[in-house]
């Protein structure tokens, strides 16, 4: 029987924090040991999370004997941080708060530069941050306070993009009014992005769900309906029936919802539309001058996807073969291959005339239609899916050849692109070969590569080369021997010639749906007049039209958007005619309120135009503006397009929005191991042949796990492999790190510097909470150069250690090259490199005997744009009263930066035997002194006579030996 005592322990902490939030004593954990002389108080720090020699975390312990309740000790250990981040951020954070350090004054001196820097501001999400949010926020905030001490006019907001499907989800489960939850996770937003020392114009925050913003929104639309730039039409769309909603093709995945999983179908409805497509030449044009990453550029150009073509009449033939009346247009950018024909495929949305189907072909195309406008664009016309189509029991006639050939209706083809219809080329198009193989189709080859090796008579050939089987004395044209370019050409110059076809240039950018089936988002400013239901749009004067007070926001699962059920809201109206109208019950999609937010900083609280043309003109457009490489495309485009509308009316003087767009990498979450096992439980390699779906995985915590050469191994057997991978950080995998833990562990300023440091800033990035040490360190020993060791009690005197002495050449040089370093690798957003010229730089200065105030002040600059709290507190207490925020950055002296020693090989009897390092003006006697000195060079010349040395400056020193020297000295 166990006769030992336990003793309770209750573990109470108090973190020693400035805000009467955090003093309040919140106990943590209980446990019972057996022996307190043997209880180790790391055990404590460990799980909670805290390291012992990172903090100054008061703990109170209390041990209560089972049999003696009342009687308490206490033990009381202070844990000790590497610098007191605890005290120094609040302090800083409440100074910039207090005296808005970082607001941009509406009347500024115009005569100085300007730089205008821009987060791509988020979706305030109920989650809060994770680590991998304040990546592209450090990065802009390092750019911000560069520019800042340089002397620019910075602007460098911050806001919200509110509106949005997860906010009203929420507020179907819960009741919650999505602008209670919205306004409840924007103060969580905002109030973590203060905790990281963002230096943002808080007095600039604008939000999309805010009136006085959207009915800026609401004015944009407007301009576009008066233009014909938005109008509305009888669209499939992505309808989610659970949701109650439309959806974008982005937001459906494998034929359900992105958010909730739920079933999508392709249901007709009424949309509003805005006409991108006018836009589209320019969209792709002024992209060249732009200074953004090429395959972001790509990306946009794919989009709008413009071709060079063809449209091209089919007649349709009756049942007796002759001609019709009706013909389909097909689109083809490749009119080479016209005799190459064998099949038309129309989309299964196009406009099907009863001449097109057959009777007896009627119902399965109609069930075939049917079943496809369920499925998403996406799933439609991948590449690699299995095709299917029918055939609709007619036929056409090739307009080159004469030849009747069948038309099919098929959904690998999208209504969307040309005309919906396309002429089928299976020998020269790979998804027309794979249908066309399926169903036994005829294929006939026109084009013959230069290369006859390339051709693989099971595959289509898609390339160019010299065209054959393509002559008809029945249509008068003939393209045989002709260059694929050569016979493009001619055949539009025919088509248009007989009347069978023109020239079209085409393009893949449709035009931008704008309408959601839900209440969270803009109110359109349209009234339908009773009766005729014409479109009128509402005078400016009465914008905004704000959203009515609904308590039931379920989808009405009709189609109809929640908004109809305000009906005394809905019913009005026409404010011209006084007539009776109705309301558009449909709201803007979550795109609207960003795609034109960068203006409304420039301006925020004016109330009588969307931006003051005198402030545009100076702000814009953004410098740099930075964000993930996800919104490459539609974001993008949909703000480039408002903006060029905007332009073409005057609102603002720029062709584009954005002239330097950045993305950064993605962090990634811990590397997570994982081994496999069979079905007995038993460990097997990840490299064994013998793994089989019967195998499973399980979880193996890191302290299981050692590397070996390029792999990781269970540590207990070696001959485990283990499968090491990092994934996006998400809660479903619960990998999400708390940005919040990290600063209450290390502090903001090693956060950000992490985060900076991790590797190159457009790369992704896996995270490492132990990787943080690092940088942590060298904050530590930034401090103390500068304040002091610490006290016996961990904590540090006031002022610093700095001496008020001249520095000397040997000082001023490191720094000026560091300095020099430091600004080349913030300009090119290389911060990693940054910081390690800052790390090689202290590790100079601690050989110092002294540090001068002239190089420590200017070095505490250098990294101020990067730990902002550290270094206003060090620039107190060299004797500062006013931020550094705006002093003058330091510039690199090109007189210290010039190398004043250089590298001299040292030869022996004409072989080179070592290297030493010399003044430039180096005499050859103290060169020959320096390399008698040199421990690996001096054993060749030690108790050896010299017959002669050639000592050419700077470039090398050759020492000749006698000749009876010669054998002793080679060995």
């Amino acid at each position: 029987m166990n006769t030992q005592k336990h003793l309770q322990i209750n573990i109470n902490y108090y973190p020693i924090y400035n805000t009467p939030k955090l003093l309040s004593k919140k106990p943590t954990t209980t446990i019972s040991v057996t022996n307190t002389k043997s209880f180790q108080f790391s055990w404590f720090c460990s799980n909670l999370k805290l390291r012992k020699k990172n903090k100054n975390v008061v703990f109170k312990c209390s041990s209560v004997n089972e049999q003696q309740s009342q009687q308490q000790q206490q033990q009381v250990v202070v844990v000790k941080r590497a610098y007191p981040f605890h005290e120094i951020e609040p302090k800083w954070q409440l100074y910039w708060d207090k005296n808005k350090t970082f607001r941009t004054p509406d009347e500024i001196d115009t005569s100085k530069p300007k730089f205008y820097v821009l987060d791509m501001f988020p979706y305030p999400s109920g989650a809060g941050l994770h680590v991998g949010h304040p990546l592209g926020y450090t990065a802009t905030d390092i750019l911000a306070r560069l520019r800042r001490m340089q002397g620019y006019n910075v602007l460098h907001p911050m806001g919200w993009d509110a509106f949005g499907l997860p906010a009203e989800q929420y507020a179907i489960e819960t009741g919650t009014h999505p602008k209670i939850t919205t306004l409840k996770n924007i103060d969580r937003f905002r109030t973590q992005l203060k905790s990281l020392g963002f230096s943002y114009d808080w007095d600039r925050e604008i939000s999309t769900t805010e009136p006085g913003y959207y009915k800026w929104t609401q004015w944009i639309f407007l301009q576009l309906f008066k233009r014909g730039l938005a109008y509305q039409a009888e669209v499939p769309v992505n309808w989610c029936p659970a949701l109650g909603t439309v959806l974008a093709n982005e937001e459906v995945i494998d034929g359900v919802s992105e958010r909730g999983g739920h079933p999508v179908i392709r249901k007709p409805m009424r949309q509003w539309m805005l006409k991108i497509t006018a836009y589209a030449d320019r969209l792709l044009e002024d992209l060249d001058d732009l200074d953004w990453p090429e395959s972001v550029k790509e990306m946009q150009r794919n989009w709008i996807g413009r071709s060079e073509g063809a449209e091209i009449e089919f007649p349709i033939l009756e049942s007796d073969g002759r001609e019709s009346d009706v013909k389909i247009t097909v689109y083809t950018t490749r009119p080479d291959t016209i005799f190459g024909a064998t099949y038309l495929v129309v989309a299964p949305e196009y406009s099907l005339p009863s001449s097109l189907v057959s009777i007896d072909q009627s119902t399965i195309v109609a069930e075939y239609k049917e079943l496809s406008l369920r499925k998403s664009d996406l799933e439609r016309t991948e590449l690699q899916k299995d095709k299917t189509g029918v055939f609709s029991g007619c036929y056409a006639k090739n307009p080159a050849n004469g030849e009747a050939i069948p038309i099919w209706v098929a959904d690998y083809v999208s209504g969307s692109y040309g005309t919906g219809a396309i002429m089928a080329v299976p020998a020269h198009d790979t998804r027309d070969h794979e249908f066309a193989s399926k169903y036994n189709i005829p294929v006939q080859r026109v084009v013959m590569p230069d290369d006859e090796s390339c051709i693989d008579p099971g595959k289509a050939y898609t390339g160019e080369g010299v065209i054959q089987n393509s002559s008809s004395s029945i249509s008068g044209l003939d393209i045989n021997g002709l260059s694929s370019k050569e016979a493009i050409s001619k055949v539009i110059e025919w088509t248009a010639k007989t009347g069978n076809g023109k020239k079209k240039v085409n393009f893949k950018l449709r035009d931008w749906l704008f309408a959601r089936q839900r209440y969270w988002g803009e109110p359109i400013p349209i009234v339908f007049l009773d009766g005729t239901n014409e479109s009128i749009p509402i005078l400016e004067n009465e914008l905004p039209l704000t959203l009515p007070e609904l308590d039931d926001f379920t989808p009405t699962g009709t189609g109809e958007p929640p908004l109809a059920k305000a009906v005394s809201w809905v019913k009005t109206k026409d404010p011209s005619s006084g007539k009776s109208a109705m309301r558009e019950t449909n709201t803007m999609p979550q795109w609207a309120g960003s795609c034109w937010y960068y203006l409304r900083f420039m301006d925020p609280k004016n109330s009588k135009e969307l931006v003051d043309k005198t402030k545009e003109s100076y702000w814009g457009p953004v410098d740099v503006y930075v964000g993930g490489a996800e919104h490459a495309v539609l974001h993008l485009l949909y703000s480039r397009f408002w903006h060029k509308v905007l332009y073409d009316i005057g609102v603002v003087s720029t062709k584009e929005p954005f002239q330097c767009v950045i993305n950064q990498g993605i962090i990634l979450g811990e590397v997570q191991y994982m081994a496999y096992k069979d079905p007995d439980g038993i460990y097997v390699s990840a490299d064994s042949a013998d793994i089989t779906d019967q195998h499973y995985q399980e979880v193996i915590p890191d302290q299981k796990v050692v590397k070996a050469g390029d792999s990781f191994v269970l540590k207990d057997n070696p001959n485990i492999r283990l499968i090491s991978r990092a994934h996006k950080m998400s809660k479903s995998r619960g990998n999400v790190v708390n940005p919040d833990d990290v600063v209450f562990e290390y502090g903001a300023d090693a956060l950000r510097l992490y985060e900076m440091f991790m590797g190159p800033f457009r790369d992704s990035k896996t995270w490492s909470t132990s990787g943080i040490e690092g940088v942590y360190r060298f904050l530590g020993r930034t401090w103390r150069l500068v304040v002091g060791p610490p006290l016996a009690d961990g904590t540090f005197r006031d002022g610093t250690v700095v001496t008020d002495e001249e520095p000397t050449l040997e000082q001023l040089r490191p720094l000026h090259k560091c300095i020099a370093k430091v600004t080349e690798e913030i300009e090119g957003t290389r911060f990693n490199t940054g910081i390690s010229a800052m790390m090689e730089f202290l590790n100079v200065a601690y050989k110092w005997d002294k540090h001068p105030r002239s190089i420590i002040e200017a070095f505490v600059l250098l990294l101020s744009p990067y730990a902002p709290h550290m270094t206003e507190e060090l620039w107190s207490r060299l004797g500062h009263s006013h931020t550094l925020a705006y002093e003058p950055y330091p510039k690199a002296n090109p007189d210290y930066q010039k190398e004043s020693t250089v590298v001299l090989p040292v030869q022996i009897n004409g072989k080179t035997r070592g290297t030493i390092q010399v003044e430039k003006g180096c005499t050859e006697e103290d060169a020959f002194r320096l390399a008698s000195e040199d421990e690996k060079i001096s054993k060749f010349l030690d108790g050896k006579s010299v017959k002669k040395r050639i000592f050419v400056p700077g470039k090398i020193l050759n020492v000749i030996l006698d000749r009876q020297n010669v054998k002793a000295t080679v060995p």
